[in-house]
């Protein structure tokens, strides 16, 4: 997958928005309608003159993609070190398969949302 397709499946989903926190590169991140800000799901950008996309993720999920694809996903890159168990970065170079990175990203998704409070959550789905 591309940057601007992943992009675009991301912006598909509901309360998902581009934001740009990092002036660098874009921020997708999910809220409710009634919510002041967003929280993080997926970066997309390029590392190294790499397409890379940096996803959310639970410490279990997380360790289980990073083992399936030593090398290629890797702890979230340029996240604080408490954080990057939480965090993945994935090389887009064709080796994790389409399907596997719409799952990872829907995984990312489902784990932003479950954590807003209840409320939010309705509005949400």
């Amino acid at each position: 997958m591309t940057l601007p397709e992943i992009e675009a499946y991301c912006l598909a989903k509901p309360g998902a928005y581009v934001d740009y926190p990092f002036n660098e590169f874009p921020v997708i991140k999910v809220k409710a309608p009634s919510q002041d800000k967003g929280s993080i799901f997926a970066m997309p950008f390029v590392l190294r003159e790499q397409p890379v996309v940096t996803l959310k993720c639970d410490m279990m999920t997380g360790d289980h993609w990073r083992q399936l694809f030593p090398g290629t996903v890797t702890r979230g890159y340029h996240c604080p070190p408490v954080q990057q168990p939480y965090f993945n970065t994935v090389l887009l170079d064709g080796t994790v398969p389409s399907d596997m990175l719409l799952d990872m990203i829907d995984h990312a998704y489902a784990v932003v949302v479950a954590k807003l409070p209840k409320k939010y959550q309705k509005e949400i789905i």
